[in-house]
């Protein structure tokens, strides 16, 4: 058991990835992001790469990406990460990780014209508020 010490259980990547157990857990069920171990007892067991690839997902999550963008953003930057892969190879992940910038780029624009939205509805509902309780 002492080689676990690298490991971090489930409730710790929760922690650390701000995802809640079940998300974690399904993750695996969809081959997304899947325990690099299991203990002995049958507890999956991640290492800090995982916890990294699980990060990836939650920043892809706002944006809209589907689970199988998410799974092919993982593969490109395996591929990109892979010192072995060939020349091809390096050039369609980098192409492909260049289509998932722009799709983001795209997306937390959108998000950002929404928030400003939110943001003047709740300044119109503070306005229209504040002047009631003052004179409550």
């Amino acid at each position: 058991m002492g080689g676990d010490a690298n490991y971090l259980q489930i409730g710790q990547v929760a922690e650390r990835t701000g995802l809640s157990l079940k998300t974690i857990r399904h993750y695996d069920e969809v081959g997304l992001v899947q325990p690099s171990a299991r203990s002995t007892g049958g507890f999956r067991l991640y290492t800090a790469t995982d916890v990294d690839r699980l990060l990836v997902i939650r920043r892809m999550k706002p944006l809209g990406f589907t689970l199988e963008e998410m799974k092919q953003l993982l593969e490109t930057l395996g591929t990109l990460d892979d010192g072995a892969a060939s020349g091809p190879q390096r050039d369609t992940a980098a192409a492909d990780l260049r289509a998932f910038r722009n799709k983001a780029r795209e997306s937390a624009e959108r998000l950002r014209k929404q928030l400003a939205y939110a943001h003047e509805f709740t300044e119109l509902l503070s306005a229209r508020v504040s002047p009631q309780e003052s004179g409550g």
